[in-house]
């Protein structure tokens, strides 16, 4: 069993949830509530939520697969801040800088699951 709070991937996609949750949610349009600020809120929570529970599964392959989980969803983190942006409900510096850092979770992600698979 492995200690999430030790993770860099953990601690940069916990951030990357607080970024969205204090920058990007409270400017989405009310009508949006149950629809793109809703998906947002979910698959962004999903990527720390994933890690942590891979932590607790007893194998590096077991592991791997909530981490495969945890990438899928800052894919789609990545399409919905694109779509906001694209629809003019974020100004370009905040879907760039939120972009950023997703960029880093993903590449994160993508190299743990590389080690953790031998790759």
């Amino acid at each position: 069993m492995r200690d999430y709070k030790k993770l860099d991937v953990w601690k940069k996609s916990h951030l990357l949830t607080k970024q969205v949750y204090a920058d990007v949610l409270p400017i989405m349009p009310l009508d949006e509530r149950f629809a793109l600020t809703n998906q947002l809120r979910r698959s962004t929570y999903s990527i720390p939520l994933n890690i942590v529970e891979g932590c607790g599964k007893n194998s590096d392959k077991d592991f791997a697969h909530y981490l495969d989980n945890a990438l899928g969803s800052a894919h789609e983190v990545e399409y919905t801040c694109f779509l906001i942006y694209d629809l003019g409900f974020i100004p370009k510096e905040l879907y760039d800088n939120v972009n950023s850092a997703i960029n880093e979770v993903k590449a994160m992600l993508i190299a743990f699951i590389k080690f953790l698979r031998g790759d």
